[in-house]
Formats: structure tokens, sequence, C-alpha cells
């Protein structure tokens, strides 16, 4: 069936225009300010909305085991609330226990999200164990489709593994084409000054914040860089939350090396001040790295705007208030980390990026779907309203009011991060290849309707 996206005004990274978008099957078939309507089976009209390729949230981890506990929204409650929002495609993270193959858990995660996805999904491997034959492992990764791997510098004995298998994936990596993902924290240290916490008794949800410094983060983004630059390969920095760590970035940036960063709508728009909330309510905004003070807002705001930034993601990892975070309520360390957000992305980054003349309309489609798709091997599929791409489109209305709430949002968890607060702005009708998955807020999609990307790894176009 081919449809017709009439009147709009269509947003892309490049510029903006009125015109038509003319859809056969799941692809977009023509772009054009001419009448197409006599070629359509079905007419969207969009007259005074925008028309933008369906954002690309690449930080999500859905129906991941964290600390005793599940996130907990899975494939299909994290990508249905997804679609809410305006989102179109995610990559999640399928993580390796350590002593196993990727293999596995590449097959562990594509069960979690095939009969469930609403939308389509892409899978980062996390790699904690690269063993006897792990670099191999990393190359047949890259054939399925896993175009990019993350390492962890933090959560010792657990997840973060040491600056040699850091620097071998790199220089793997710097020849297989794909882009390794760091989660950039000092953890040894961390760990220590976590241990003088609780020896004092201080236990309450703030220490999350006061026991991970921000030279923690910048020391280890600066660490992160230095081996990309030997090894040859590009590095992506994950949920940057601080100047100091921006910084890093800035001066490679400045130098020419391949380094790329995103962060998210709650260092943005989020300060440190959310966990002293009284009755244990800080332990809604635990997530690592931790909420800074605010001088450190208006700094990322600016690294969005220079380029220094190149993507907004949510890292959205929810754990309810009432029966998983309170497993923290006598020990900071033990409240699961993570909060939700895969619903709000959008609106938050337009209201508090477009309304407020921090970033125009292209940048905004760039940082939420164009720069995405193109740093993690999925452009001009994704991302792009174009002849060709698929037909993953969100049509928005610039004008409709709309407030943040647990009481009506679609994510499967007792709070939001963003409460009350008032956006303007918001998804209308939301497309995935081409078949009208929400409209007016109603739903429409169907679990299992998500298909993988497989994603390609970029070789030599880092150089």
């Amino acid at each position: 069936m081919n449809t017709l996206i009439r009147n709009g005004i269509v947003v892309t990274a490049r510029n903006t225009c009125v015109a038509n978008v003319l859809i056969e099957g799941e692809l977009i078939m023509e772009v054009s300010p001419r009448n197409m309507e006599h070629r359509a089976d079905k007419i969207i009209d969009a007259t005074g909305m925008y028309v933008m390729p369906g954002g690309i949230d690449v930080h999500t981890h859905l129906d991941m085991p964290f600390g005793g506990t599940t996130s907990a929204d899975d494939f299909e409650t994290g990508t249905r609330a997804a679609a809410f929002g305006g989102t179109t495609t995610i990559v999640d993270f399928a993580i390796q226990p350590r002593g196993t193959r990727m293999r596995d858990a590449l097959d562990t995660w594509w069960k979690k999200a095939e009969e469930k996805a609403c939308i389509d999904y892409g899978l980062h491997m996390i790699v904690t164990d690269l063993g006897a034959c792990g670099l191999e492992d990393m190359d047949e990764m890259v054939k399925e489709g896993v175009a990019s791997f993350k390492l962890f510098m933090a959560y010792p004995n657990v997840l973060m593994v040491d600056d040699a298998t850091i620097f071998k994936a790199l220089s793997r990596t710097a020849k297989n084409g794909a882009l390794i993902c760091m989660h950039a924290e000092n953890g040894s240290v961390i760990d220590v000054i976590v241990a003088r916490a609780l020896a004092e008794g201080k236990t309450a949800p703030i220490y999350h914040a006061l026991t991970r410094p921000t030279r923690a983060e910048s020391e280890a983004v600066h660490r992160a860089i230095a081996m990309a630059e030997i090894a040859g390969a590009p590095v992506y920095i994950v949920h940057l939350s601080s100047e100091d760590a921006l910084n890093e970035v800035r001066e490679a940036r400045d130098r020419g090396v391949p380094v790329f960063a995103e962060t998210c709508p709650q260092y943005l728009l989020l300060s440190i001040e959310e966990l002293e909330r009284p009755n244990f309510e800080g332990a809604k905004y635990v997530f690592t790295p931790p909420l800074r003070t605010k001088e450190n807002l208006p700094k990322l705001w600016d690294g969005l705007k220079d380029d220094h930034l190149q993507v907004v993601s949510t890292d959205h990892c929810p754990f309810c208030f009432e029966d998983q975070k309170i497993l923290g309520k006598d020990d900071f360390t033990k409240i699961p980390n993570g909060g939700p957000g895969i619903e709000n992305r959008l609106q938050l980054i337009y209201h508090h990026g477009v309304n407020a003349g921090m970033l125009s309309l292209s940048r905004f489609v760039e940082l939420t779907s164009t720069a995405p798709a193109r740093l993690f091997g999925m452009y001009p599929k994704k991302g792009e309203i174009f002849p060709s791409s698929d037909a993953d489109i969100v049509i928005w209305d610039p004008k409709v009011a709309y407030t943040i709430s647990a009481a009506t949002h679609h994510m499967r968890v007792d709070y939001s991060m963003f409460e009350g607060f008032q956006v303007r702005g918001n998804a209308r009708t939301v497309l995935s290849r081409g078949e009208v998955i929400m409209d007016r807020g109603v739903f429409l999609g169907a679990p299992g309707r998500g298909q993988y990307v497989k994603r390609k790894a970029h070789g030599g176009a880092w150089k």
C-alpha cells in the first residue's frame, strides 16, 4: 500500500522544507513538493506539522540483569514506550558473562527481543572477557551486524576490564571497522572512595554522586582517548556527564582525533540536588555516572550546539522505586543503577533545545536520529527522509503541550525522573517501516513486529 504524508514541513539534518512524502510498502519512494495524491492509497495530512526521521536511541538496557534484579522494561514495554515518544529504532546491549563466548550472549538477547520488540532494534556487545577466542569472536559479531562493542572502566569484579583488554579490543576494531563504546570512569579509584564513605556510615543516595567525582570521569575519558589514539581506532564515550569530561573530548577532537560522545537528558536537565530528596526518593536518581552540579548543565548544552557532543541517547535502564530501588535502603551501593527515559527524550530535547533557542530544528534531528544512524552503521537506511530509506517517520506537533508524569507514561516503572516537566511539542503520529504504530496517543503496533537491524562496520571511514 502506498501512503502519502501531505503538506508537512520535512525536517532533516541537512535542511527544512515543505514537501510531500510518498511511501511504498516499507520504504520512502519520493520526497517532493509536487502533488502525488493520485499515487496514494492512504493520505495522512501533516499541515502545520514537522515530518522528521524516527528517533534512534543507541543506549538502552531492556530486560537487563543488575544487582540481583532486572530492569523493569522488557523489549515489549520498552519499545512501545519508545514509539509513543517518537523513537523508531533502538540499539540495546547484549552482555557477555565472563567465561562465555559472545555468540551465547547475542543469542540470549535475540531471544529477549525477537517476539517482543515493537520497533526495530540493533545490539551492541558488552565485552567482559576476551579470553582465548575473544578477538576472533569480535570479528564474527561484526559479520552478524553487531558493529559496536562496549567496555567498562568502572564496576571492578563485575563489568570492568583492564587497560590491556581495552587496548586489544581497540586494536581489533581498528581492523574490523567496529566502534568501541566506553563507559569511562576510574572504577578502581571510585571503589576506594566508596569504601571510605561506607566505613564512615555514609549510606544515603547522595553519596552515590559524592563518591564518583568528575575527575574520575575525565581521567578515564583521557585514558580511553589515549589508548584509542595508540591503537589507531575511533572511540565513542557513552553518557558523558560533566564539563571536565567534555573538555577532554573537545581537546581531542580539536586535534583531529576521531572521538565521539553522547550525553543524556538527565545530565542536561537535572542536577545532584535530586539525590538529596527526603524519604529515600533520591534513589530514583541513582545512575552512573551520577548527576553533577548545576554548573555542568549549560556546558553540556554548548557541547551539543558546537558538535563536541554528537548524540543524545537515554541510557534507559528503569528500576521501580517501591520494590527495586528500595534494595539499597541502607547502602547506596546496593541501589540498582539506572533510570527511565526512553519515552521522553525527543520531548525534552525539543522543548529545552529547540524551543529555548539552543538548537536548530536540523541539529535536533541530527542529534536524535541522523548522527546515531551514521555512527552506528544504520545510515541511510535509518535516520533519513530520502528515497530508499526505511519509512521510519515521526509527524511532530510543535504546538501541543504535554506534562510528563508517571501517571500517564507508558514505561513499566512507578516514577518519572522528569515528573511534572511541562513541554511543548510531541509526536502526533509515528510510522515504523511505513506502518502507523502510534497515532494521537493510541498504540497501533504489535509485539514482535520490530526487526533486527544488521548494522554495518565503517572500516577505514574514520581515517
